[in-house]
């Protein structure tokens, strides 16, 4: 934040709530129906806010109401708070996996805070409400404790779509848990997709409400088209700006490249040091889903930031090192996650 504010001529609060922080607001203020937007085919459709997720707005708006304070202070607010939420998770992750210890979950929420686009845990965005529901969903997947882990996948299924990761990691892992915990784990299977699936539905109910259910349900993959040229394409598009950004000369585009190489590393020696199946395949699936649509490849980086348990090995790796080793990686983890944020969000004049 500080670095943020030293090479921001525009000032803070103006980046804190810049892009997607911008259409949360507006939602948060006056709703979905805002209006027709031009769309990514340049059509004006009015339908173009429903590809945000209702659930962050929501806060923002029931903040500032019972509160006073504006929706630019709520906004922030309920991002610094779910961050909390988020650190206080992972301390626990940390410590409760195969090898962790205290130290290990200190170090995790260190390594999660500074991840490359971290800024955007402090921004007006989704990304520190959505890992804060994740992680304790994970938390009650590890721990056996099925109601938390199928209320908090719930909740998470109205903030992002990353939802549908969470929501398959936690149902398979109760489905594997059926022949030792039997009915236990029928709430978190039957609660994990009902905020994603809830959402969708509705979307399609406003937008399509002649059509049929299985149709509905696809509505918004259909607005994320049409409004962001966003759809899920098996990678194409990420292996095509991968070859485009690797022979050019476009700094922010050669840095996404290597944040995208370095989460798949992350999988590998996740899968080599054995973690735990249901975190690996909770981050497994968020990697798929963000190199396999053609979303806006520069925010990339910050679509990566859920897929937080692929750090867990990193952060037990060094629990194990002397406390100079932890505190030098971890503090040049930091400087360089400030310097990026502060780069994608000033010097970078596009959308992240």
């Amino acid at each position: 934040m500080a670095v943020l504010a030293v090479m921001s001529p525009a000032g803070l609060v103006d980046r804190l709530t810049a892009w997607d922080g911008m259409w949360y607001l507006r939602i948060a203020a006056g709703g979905y129906d805002l209006g027709a937007f031009l769309d990514a085919q340049d059509h004006p459709n009015p339908y173009t806010p429903r590809a945000f997720f209702p659930g962050y707005p929501v806060l923002i708006d029931w903040l500032s109401r019972t509160t006073g304070a504006g929706p630019v202070a709520a906004a922030l607010i309920v991002s610094a708070v779910a961050g909390l939420f988020a650190a206080y998770g992972l301390a626990r992750l940390g410590r409760i996996v195969r090898g962790g210890s205290a130290r290990a979950g200190y170090l995790l929420v260190a390594l999660f805070a500074s991840a490359p686009m971290g800024i955007v845990l402090s921004m007006a965005y989704t990304e520190a409400l959505f890992c804060a529901l994740a992680v304790w969903a994970l938390i009650g997947v590890l721990e056996r404790r099925w109601e938390l882990a199928g209320v908090c996948c719930a909740l998470a299924g109205l903030v992002r779509s990353s939802a549908l990761a969470l929501a398959l990691a936690v149902m398979l892992a109760a489905l594997v848990s059926v022949r030792t915990d039997r009915w236990r784990a029928a709430p978190a299977l039957v609660l994990a997709p009902t905020g994603l699936v809830a959402y969708l539905w509705w979307t399609g109910l406003r937008v399509r409400p002649e059509a049929g259910f299985t149709d509905q349900l696809r509505t918004w993959s259909d607005l994320e088209w049409q409004g962001w040229a966003t759809k899920f394409d098996g990678g194409a598009a990420t292996w095509r700006f991968l070859g485009q950004a690797l022979t050019s000369d476009a700094g922010m585009s050669l840095l996404t490249v290597a944040v995208l190489g370095g989460s798949v590393a992350l999988f590998g020696i996740s899968s080599w040091r054995r973690l735990e199946w249901p975190l690996l395949v909770y981050g497994a699936l968020v990697l798929v889903m963000c190199l396999g649509t053609s979303s806006l490849m520069h925010a990339k980086p910050r679509l990566l930031l859920p897929a937080f348990t692929l750090l867990i090995p990193v952060a037990i790796g060094l629990s194990n090192r002397r406390t100079s080793t932890a505190v030098l990686t971890v503090a040049g983890a930091a400087i360089l996650s400030a310097w990026f944020g502060g780069y994608a969000l000033d010097v970078w004049k596009y959308a992240i």
